[in-house]
């Protein structure tokens, strides 16, 4: 059962506070309220942990004339809480992170669509995290804690909501789940998910994963809800507690009259207009209607009081939304009741796919993807260690070698706007599709290459990440990298009728079934399984049942548009791009990474110079070494290993004189490493001077034939070269051989 207390440490010991506490995945997750930011219209300190957040929310009147819901959610990081210092020379916070940016849109998408219909109250939820442990991250806590101070506000939210973590682990005992894993767990888990859900179901899924097949999804699925289950609870006794009655906002819901009166005037010709094939004919039609509909009917009274004036502009504001919401009401009506979509394809069936692979020169691998009226241009690069991304945050410092960005231009919708950095949208389209790609990209040890893909979108009707996916997968192939394997993107659509009796679930959806239908649920993989999910829902909620069938259906689609990329191409490519720099990695003994570096860099930096390639070393002996020249990269690797490795009798090197003497001469190996080669070890038959066979700043190949207990090293020229010459010895024919016949 739920613990309710005045609590007993920190905040909870002051006068007002309020303390609810619950064990979840082992660790105690605990809400407060009542001390800080009495102000807002509500706020919650939620702690699961050693990590907390701090979630408040309030409300304003709506804008003049606005016809959507503006809700705004921004949530940050403050370095204090995990005692770190921020980077750069102001030492002060800056723009939101990707991190940050993705955990506002994970906040944001299963909020949402739990206010009244036609609400438009300025609504604003902002998120701090005050404490950070490293282990358990902050953006579940957030969203929790969002929810939380929704539902003890007089804002009309119609949650709560909960927001829960899976991973998966595999043991001895076989796969097991775990809620909330912690950072250190999610390492060896194959499985990333977020869940979001209410009493009725759920309402977002955002999944990052290795090839996991649609049943385990369902249990993984079906184990978060039960944990969303005791969240809830434990929201509902803080509610109970300090919650305020719930005050409507302002709607703009039109009357009956004017929804009417538009139906009446419009129904018959918004049918035929939806009927339309052609998304250009198709909206020009109905954008002729809506102008013919609004002016000839709803104009704006502009010679009259000002109340009549005000009355008129109020009355073509609900006319516009009725208009909106005749336009869902015919196009859902179509789709379930008459089987009809917008471009006149079935529920399951596909828009036309065609693409290409190498279709820019330059780049080291490219593609382009095209699906309806859908299209992405996609380009690879590969990079060396210096070309990782090193991401800093309330978690430890680490590094990507992978990373995906999406563009979103505004010419691909025909469109004139203004021109900006990222947004929200194209920063998630591109960390979906980056997701979905993961699972296939091969380890640091098997493909060293820093890895960059750039999904620029030049169409779009619909489904753009999910060309991100395709595309950006084809490209990979293109340039050489080894993927596990294929993968592809797909995205289901929901419709229902008006009591949410029937439904239809259609396959492939454009751009305006996205607008107009209930969902949005992409999913990503290969033929063996899912790698990306992600749920954008407008409805209230999914059953386990219904996602059962949603993702049987996606993966029918999945496995039809692999079929078809493996036309295009049907493996990775043997080799990587001319272009792209040749990376090889080899292992030292760490105690000799001083010896490579040497005094103040000059070691490194001559190897670099010399050869004219790039080393990167790691604490644990790993060398990689990049360059555009192979040979360049082999003599620089013979040199590291011949500095770093312990020579070893019968090992061959190719060394320099550095030193003649009547005795012999004096060959270094490596920097730091000289042998000697004695005059009778120089070549074969008598040899008068030492140099009569070599002089000093002479490259030769010696062969190591003795290391003394003291260290020092014995070479043979000699003996290089008789095992060179009996390699390059014709073969002798054997005794009982027949004699070769003269021709």
């Amino acid at each position: 059962m739920t613990q309710v207390s005045h609590a007993s440490t920190g905040l909870a010991d002051m006068p007002g506070a309020v303390v609810v506490r619950k064990e979840i995945g082992g660790r105690v997750f605990t809400l407060e309220t009542g001390v800080v930011g009495k102000l807002a219209g509500g706020t919650v300190i939620a702690t699961f942990g050693g990590t907390t957040v701090l979630a408040s929310v309030v409300r304003a009147n709506p804008r003049e004339g606005i016809d959507f819901f503006p809700l705004t959610v921004d949530y940050r990081e403050k370095t204090p809480a995990a005692g770190k210092f921020p980077g750069g020379f102001k030492k002060r916070e800056g723009p939101p992170s990707e991190k940050e940016i993705l955990t506002m849109r994970m906040i944001d998408r299963p909020i949402r669509p739990l206010f009244p219909d036609g609400f438009v109250d300025e609504v604003l939820i902002q998120c701090m995290v005050l404490s950070h442990d490293t282990e358990n991250d902050a953006d579940v806590v957030a969203g929790i804690a969002s929810s939380a101070a929704l539902a003890i506000s007089d804002i009309p939210f119609e949650g709560p909501i909960a927001t829960v973590r899976v991973g998966r682990i595999h043991t001895d005992n076989g796969p097991q789940f775990v809620i909330n894993p912690t950072v250190s767990q999610l390492d060896y888990s194959d499985l990333d998910l977020v869940l979001s859900g209410h009493k009725d179901g759920l309402n977002m899924i955002e999944v990052g994963a290795a090839e996991v097949d649609e049943s385990s999804m369902i249990e993984s699925i079906r184990f978060g809800q039960g944990q969303i289950n005791e969240l809830l609870n434990l929201i509902n006794d803080l509610v109970a507690k300090v919650g305020k009655p719930k005050r409507a906002g302002e709607s703009i819901l039109p009357t009956p009259e004017i929804t009417e009166k538009v139906r009446s005037l419009a129904e018959k010709e918004m049918t035929a207009a939806r009927k339309i094939n052609s998304k250009a004919e198709r909206n020009a039609k109905v954008d002729e209607l809506r102008k013919n509909t609004l002016e000839k009917n709803f104009a704006l009274k502009l010679d009259g009081n000002y109340g009549e004036y005000a009355t008129s502009l109020k009355n073509k504001v609900m006319a516009k939304e009725a208009f909106k919401r005749l336009e869902e009401k015919v196009t859902r009506r179509l789709i379930v009741e008459e089987q009809i979509r917008a471009d006149g394809r079935k529920p399951t069936q596909l828009r036309p796919i065609t693409g290409a692979v190498g279709i820019l020169q330059r780049t080291h691998g490219s593609a382009l993807f095209q699906r309806g009226e859908t299209q992405s241009i996609i380009s690879v690069t590969l990079g060396t260690g210096k070309d990782e991304q090193i991401v800093d945050g309330l978690i430890p410092e680490y590094s990507k070698k992978f990373m995906l960005h999406y563009n979103f231009p505004p010419f691909s919708t025909g469109e004139v706007k203004r021109l900006s950095a990222p947004g929200r949208r194209e920063i998630g389209h591109g960390a979906l599709a980056e997701r979905s790609l993961m699972g296939v990209i091969p380890g640091p040890d098997e493909f060293p290459y820093t890895i960059r893909v750039v999904s620029d979108i030049t169409e779009s009707n619909g489904s753009s990440s999910m060309a991100s996916v395709c595309g950006g997968c084809l490209a990979l192939m293109d340039a050489g990298v080894p993927l596990k394997a294929t993968v592809a993107g797909i995205s289901v659509g929901r419709f229902s009728d008006d009591n949410d009796q029937n439904e239809t679930f259609v396959t492939d959806i454009i751009g305006e079934e996205d607008f107009f239908g209930d969902m949005d649920f992409k999913v990503s993989g290969t033929r063996e399984g899912i790698t990306g999910i992600q749920l954008d829902l407008k409805a209230r909620g999914l059953v386990i049942s219904q996602i059962e069938k949603i993702l049987q259906q996606a993966k029918q689609g999945r496995l039809e548009i692999i079929d078809i990329m493996e036309r295009i191409i049907a493996k990775p490519r043997a080799e990587i791009s001319p272009l792209a720099p040749r990376i090889i990695t080899l292992h030292i003994d760490p105690e000799k990474i001083g010896k490579l570096i040497g005094p103040g860099g000059k070691m490194i930096r001559g190897l670099q110079d010399r050869y004219g390639v790039t080393i990167d070393v790691d604490d644990d002996g790993t060398v990689q070494l990049a360059g555009n020249d192979g040979p360049s990269i082999e003599g620089a690797r013979t040199e590291i290993e011949a500095l770093c490795e312990e020579v070893k009798v019968g090992a061959v090197y190719t060394g320099k004189i550095v030193s003649v003497k009547d005795f012999g001469a004096f060959v270094e190996l490596a920097p730091g490493t000289d042998g000697m080669c004695h005059i009778s070890e120089l070549a074969e038959g008598y040899v008068k001077s030492v140099t009569d066979v070599v002089k000093i700043g002479d490259m030769v190949k010696v062969k190591v034939i003795l290391v003394d207990d003291q260290g020092r090293i014995k070479l043979s020229r000699k003996a290089v070269l008789m095992e060179e010459a009996k390699k390059n010895a014709p073969a002798v024919p054997a005794a009982d051989a027949p004699a070769p016949q003269p021709v």
